[in-house]
């Protein structure tokens, strides 16, 4: 595994702090949020921005396909040990 450089680390903060701050103001449905329409998509384009670099910067050191995931998500792939598979008879 590849250590994350410094510019890494700062992508990494970044993105951290943006998102909290939208999870923060974030007001209840139906009421009205306190950003304006050019503040939300001014935030929404450096999430892009940051979420470009790190893609980048992963494909450099080969680590790309990197997905985030839900812990109660089943994988995609499930693997089987195989003295559990039982063969047919004949």
């Amino acid at each position: 595994m590849t250590e994350l450089s410094k510019e890494q680390h700062l992508l990494i903060a970044m993105r951290k702090t943006l998102t909290a701050i939208i999870k923060d103001v974030t007001p209840p449905p139906g009421m009205r949020h306190p950003f304006s329409e050019a503040t939300i998509q001014q935030v929404r384009q450096c999430l892009g921005l940051i979420a470009a670099r790190e893609q980048e910067l992963a494909l450099e050191q080969g680590r790309g396909g990197e997905r985030p995931y839900y812990s109660d998500e089943r994988p995609d792939v499930q693997l089987v040990a195989f003295d559990t598979i039982k063969r047919r008879p004949n």
